[in-house]
């Protein structure tokens, strides 16, 4: 249960910081509407941080994200017996994260009357700037690939100030290889905001985009399952 709990809470801290970023971000009468990549990247990266410090105090090995558990556990680096339990709180997380979002934005979703404007499934879930269903994919693996084979040489990123390291690493991987896709790098931070977005009653939402929503699935877990089994063949 300390896997599930740690999971849970670490991934929804993840979420209401940063899919609260992106609805500052994109939703009018918000102080921080406009802010740019730069700062949607590098919030991201602190929402990770964060959320990794309350897993690991929880009692998780901080994964928050099935890309990670999945290529862990493929090669080795993490129990099978546990990846159930550590999907079921990543999603769950994710999900309770999002609608915790939408209660506190729910004045500027009025405020917001078009999609156009902002109001979309990007403030939850990703999209991609040009849509190209195979490049989409593959960016999706290259970036997570990244991703995760540096966090495999980090060692427990739990402790000290490592979450600190792998939030810069979330930030500086939105900035050189995000701006495609929206980097999902994780297929709970897109899926489980997803379906909070089709859920619940969001004033002038848009489309949630769920035929886009395999490559934010996919890409992630072969990218980390790539990071995972190369790291095996130069260790």
């Amino acid at each position: 249960m300390s896997g599930f709990i740690g999971e849970f809470f670490g991934t929804m801290i993840l979420i209401v910081l940063g899919a609260g970023t992106g609805a500052s971000a994109n939703l009018k009468k918000t102080y921080g509407h406009g802010s740019n990549w730069t700062f949607i990247s590098i919030a991201w990266g602190l929402a990770v941080t964060m959320g990794v410090y309350v897993a690991g105090a929880l009692g998780s090995d901080g994964h928050l994200n099935p890309a990670v558990t999945i290529g862990f556990a493929v090669f080795g680096f993490f129990p099978w017996s546990s990846v159930v339990p550590y999907l079921l709180g990543q999603f769950l997380g994710a999900f309770v994260g999002a609608v915790i979002v939408i209660i506190q934005f729910y004045p500027h979703f009025k405020a917001t009357p078009s999609v156009e404007e902002g109001n979309t499934v990007g403030i939850f879930a990703t999209r991609p700037a040009i849509a190209n269903p195979l490049f989409n994919f593959l960016s999706e693996v290259i970036a997570t690939w990244a991703f995760i084979f540096i966090l495999l040489n980090l060692g427990d990123f739990t402790q000290g100030l490592k979450p600190f390291i792998v939030g810069m690493l979330i930030a500086i991987i939105g900035m050189g290889l995000g701006t495609t896709t929206g980097f999902a790098l994780n297929p709970a931070r897109d899926w489980g905001p997803r379906l909070a977005h089709s859920l619940m009653p969001i004033p002038h939402k848009g489309s949630s985009e769920w035929s886009y929503a395999w490559v934010p699935m996919c890409g992630p877990i072969v990218g980390g399952i790539l990071a995972a089994g190369l790291q095996v063949l130069v260790k």
